[in-house]
């Protein structure tokens, strides 16, 4: 009866929008994980304007989250309070202009991989080997095959928890290893990429040779979320989890992918508590066997499912 007034004192406070609000929205279907509680609210604004307006006029106590494609996020089995934010559409375009590409937040690093291609732009070819949307890899610096969003951003737009935008140059930005300097409650709506004029034919070369190594080397085809902890220096993770014995552990119906060790992957009846679970007995047993503590590079977000009893 709390939890329901909660969420009706929550929903009452919301101010209008263009785009859509909904309330209690199962989030595992937009998570690659496929696990995961609801969101308390869902709000998928009509454009930067409908999304500024509406963080402006949210009481100010009201949570707010962002997701994306959920490539590289575990939503934990109680949900997300508050208000999540999704970007769709309205935030996916893609333009080139000379050796510079602009791109929405929500569009898919893949998708800006081939619009540079197809312009004669290289230099973003790396952004085909990572899953995931432009803000995401914004928010993490996402990298992959020797080059990272740090390299290749000129700027970035976000709007701020009060819903005022926000040019950001590169010092804004501070990347720095899988992470920015950028405040966690801001929203990226958009950036500016450059790259270097190339031949296409040469680009979707380096393209191939990038999907073809993710193949061979990654569980693309499983339920997963992208790598699961940072390197540490001069370390691969990867090596450490495989020292440690932990290829193929399990926990429920969470696994260590026997393919790539720095993976989890969902068998099909996980949930998250046992894939966060299980990363958290993979960084007890490599810092128990190499003295290192592993750092997850997945984003853990939300409440823990409460016990049932009786």
């Amino acid at each position: 009866m709390v939890e329901a007034a909660s969420r009706r004192r929550t929903a009452d406070g919301l101010p209008s929008v263009r785009g859509t609000l909904r309330e209690n929205v199962p989030l595992a279907k937009f998570m690659w994980f496929r696990v995961g509680g609801p969101a308390e609210i869902l709000f998928e604004p009509a454009d930067s304007e409908d999304l500024a307006r509406f963080l402006a006029a949210l009481p100010a106590g009201t949570p707010v989250s962002a997701i994306g494609v959920g490539s590289n996020l575990l939503v934990r089995d109680g949900g997300i309070p508050g208000v999540v934010v999704r970007l769709g559409r309205p935030f996916a375009a893609v333009s080139c202009e000379g050796a510079q590409m602009r791109a929405g937040a929500a569009a898919m690093d893949v998708t800006v991989a081939r619009a540079g291609r197809d312009a004669g732009i290289a230099g973003l070819e790396f952004l085909s080997g990572i899953p995931g949307t432009i803000g995401g890899a914004l928010r993490m610096n996402a990298g992959a095959y020797g080059r990272e969003m740090g390299d290749v951003a000129v700027s970035a737009e976000a709007l701020d928890r009060a819903g005022r935008s926000h040019d950001l140059g590169p010092a804004e930005l501070g990347f720095a290893y899988r992470s920015c300097a950028v405040p966690e409650g801001w929203i990226f709506t958009g950036a500016v990429l450059r790259g270097e004029p190339g031949s296409a034919s040469a680009i979707a070369a380096r393209m191939a040779e990038i999907a073809d190594a993710r193949s061979q080397d990654q569980p693309v085809r499983e339920r997963t979320g992208g790598s699961t902890f940072k390197n540490p220096p001069e370390a691969n993770a990867w090596a450490l989890i495989d020292r440690a014995g932990c290829r193929g552990l399990t926990r429920g119906g969470a696994q260590v992918s026997p393919l790539h060790c720095n993976f989890l992957i969902n068998t099909g009846g996980a949930t998250a508590a046992d894939l966060e679970g299980l990363g958290e007995e993979v960084r007890d047993r490599v810092e128990a066997a190499t003295g290192i503590r592993l750092e997850w590079e997945i984003r853990r977000v939300g409440t823990s499912r409460e016990p049932r009893h009786g």
